[in-house]
């Protein structure tokens, strides 16, 4: 199943599905869906998305889902078909908002937030899905994050704010627009 899963061979998994195979199945901690999903197997992932036994919110061994993967690749079509099924948008620690606002693209984190997801989600190290965006996505995702609300006085566990993390990453054309209107007295 998994070399079929690497060589994005839908045709092959189908008929190992369809012969009884594990929709759920496990290579060395990761489900098939997961897998197909990083090594970009979009027609597998399809295939796999869809079978009716398919356990849309299975987690791997470091506590991700078919979703987060899916975020993170950009793949608003497998977010939108894993959401429909009930894959959960919110969880504890990280989430697939955080996954998206790290490379995931403007159009997928949108797609979260419309649906409900946390926007000031905090994982285990404290970091939201904008210091995620602010140092690894785009300004379109940054913007739209803030836009929709996000602290920017949130501090990741280290102390961080979204604003340090840009000057942190050399985006400092951001920080200004990172930073807390001052206090007034």
């Amino acid at each position: 199943m998994f070399r079929a899963v690497m060589r994005d061979d839908a045709p092959a998994v189908t008929k190992l599905l369809a012969a009884g195979a594990d929709p759920n199945l496990r290579e060395k901690g990761q489900t098939a869906l997961y897998v197909a999903l990083k090594a970009e197997s979009y027609d597998v992932a399809d295939v796999l998305a869809a079978h009716p036994k398919l356990d849309v919110d299975a987690v791997n061994e470091a506590g991700e889902t078919a979703l987060m993967m899916a975020a993170l690749r950009g793949r608003i079509d497998l977010c939108k078909r894993l959401m429909d099924r009930g894959a959960a948008l919110d969880r504890e620690g990280w989430t697939p908002l955080h996954y998206a606002a790290s490379g995931g693209g403007e159009t997928v984190t949108a797609l979260l937030l419309a649906a409900g997801a946390r926007i000031d989600a905090r994982a285990p190290n404290g970091a939201t899905p904008l210091m995620m965006a602010v140092r690894f996505d785009t300004e379109a995702t940054v913007d739209l994050l803030l836009a929709r609300g996000a602290s920017l006085t949130a501090r990741s566990n280290v102390g961080l704010t979204a604003a340090d993390h840009a000057e942190q990453v050399g985006r400092a054309y951001l920080v200004k627009r990172l930073s807390p209107p001052p206090s007034k007295r």
